[in-house]
């Protein structure tokens, strides 16, 4: 089977994985103690149950997953929760003294001495596997582990599987839902390996996160544990194609070569339907047409940037549910006519479109959205402007420089970062017409 290894690194990347398990689980009928719900009635449960379960004896099915962190209290939280046991005990792995936030720290000191511990775990789990895909990495980029650790951990994958995919969860940090002033370096440091180090990398904005749960899901006063669950849902949807049967994109090379127009331009924004709040849940009929209006309006998008002032390279939708394909066709030929402008020319058919009949816990239809689009160069540029403003001033900077850092990679990343910009807004502005006379000079830079 096309087995995935999944990685999820500090506190955030944790808090998003377990739940992501639990929510899978229960798509799959996977119970807490690991076994199948036998009253389960969907037959399509256990035909790809080998993507992300190991089967063992006793008829149990265990995560294929390795559990990262740099101190043990998040790590302690999952194993004592409903789903803890479900795990390996081996692949909890965890230090003692933490990244205190700092990238550097979970990069080259305290990170660099667990990291051998960890790809012992990895390489345990991917040599009993049949015909491994590649990896998922779950992680954020404001704090010091799933940024430093995190990144480090890409760079060791990418150096001993070179030739397997490597897909991340990424969480990109936000002033309003934040205590950490570091954020900025953090996430640029972490842009910087991510660019070179993955071949999918899923954008999630705690901007974006944000207003969903102020303005969509009305929800006063969102908390982490609302921030997480938008996540879950939508890795859970994006994953739909991996883990049952009759898809397109039926697994993680097949994603990245539909997707993916040069190798540097794998950022994708995602989005997720239905997104409505409890009060206006019980007066909405979940029709096709909606759903795929809400999946392409830029106020669902999980990153805090506005397609309408980019161009979709290429675009990814995965609805489930029992609907009707040809209706879903109908829909989409229809929005690409009314949105022209919004996609480039010079990529004829750039619409991806996919069904699965079983729907997620709770729902008779929903929709999931990956999209390409330029316009991601925003949230970097957000990024940017905020690093800028403290490294003029090379303002806490001894933090890093003290854990063995030289300030040349503050500036390396930050080159990298607006050089990847540059590139999003050159095939924005890029017609079908220029694409003769820019053939040569792209192929170059491949």
């Amino acid at each position: 089977m096309r087995e995935v290894l999944h990685l999820q690194v500090g506190q955030c990347g944790n808090q998003v994985g377990a739940k992501f398990w639990e929510t899978i689980s229960a798509e799959h009928g996977i119970l807490p103690n690991g076994h199948f719900d036998e009253e389960n009635e969907m037959p399509e449960s256990l035909d790809r149950i080998d993507v992300y379960w190991n089967e063992v004896s006793g008829g149990r099915y265990v995560p294929r997953a390795v559990v990262i962190d740099l101190e043990p209290g998040v790590i302690d939280v999952i194993k004592a929760s409903k789903y803890g046991g479900a795990f390996r005990p081996d692949n909890f792995v965890h230090g003692q003294n933490g990244a205190g936030n700092n990238w550097a720290t979970g990069h080259y000191t305290e990170g660099a001495e667990l990291a051998d511990n960890v790809m012992d775990a990895v390489r345990k789990e991917f040599e009993a596997c049949d015909s491994p895909q590649g990896f998922q990495l779950c992680h954020s980029l404001g704090g010091g582990t799933g940024s430093g650790f995190g990144t480090l951990l890409l760079n060791r994958l990418r150096e001993e599987y070179y030739d397997r995919i490597i897909m991340s969860f990424s969480v990109y940090p936000s002033p309003k839902v934040s205590d950490v002033v570091v954020e900025p370096y953090n996430a640029l440091l972490s842009m910087h390996q991510l660019i070179e180090n993955t071949d999918e990398s899923f954008c999630f904005d705690n901007e974006a996160l944000y207003r969903i749960c102020t303005e969509t899901l009305m929800i006063k006063t969102p908390n982490y544990s609302d921030l997480n669950g938008l996540v879950c849902n939508t890795m859970a949807g994006i994953t739909t194609s991996l883990r049952f049967p009759g898809q397109l994109n039926a697994d993680l090379r097949k994603l990245a070569v539909n997707m993916v127009p040069f190798p540097r331009l794998h950022f994708f924004v995602s989005s997720y339907a239905p997104l409505l709040s409890e009060a206006n849940a019980k007066f909405r009929a979940h029709r096709v047409q909606d759903l795929i209006s809400q999946l392409f309006d830029s106020k669902s998008m999980m990153a805090d940037c506005n397609p309408s002032f980019g161009k979709y390279l290429t675009v990814a939708c995965m609805l489930r549910g029992k609907i009707s394909m040809r209706e879903v066709d109908k829909h989409m030929a229809d929005l690409q006519t009314k949105h022209s402008s919004s996609f480039v020319e010079w990529v004829p058919s750039n619409v991806k479109t996919a069904c699965c009949n079983v729907p997620p816990k709770g729902l008779n239809v929903a929709g999931t959205f990956i999209g390409n689009n330029t316009s991601i160069h925003e949230c970097f540029g957000r990024t940017l402007e905020r690093f800028s403003q403290m490294f003029s001033r090379r303002a806490f900077t001894h933090w890093y420089t003290g854990e063995g850092m030289d300030l040349q990679e503050f500036t390396e990343a930050e080159n990298n970062l607006r050089d990847l910009c540059t590139e999003y807004l050159k095939y924005q502005e890029c017609g079908s017409e220029d694409g003769s006379e820019d053939e040569d000079e792209v192929y170059e830079e491949d």
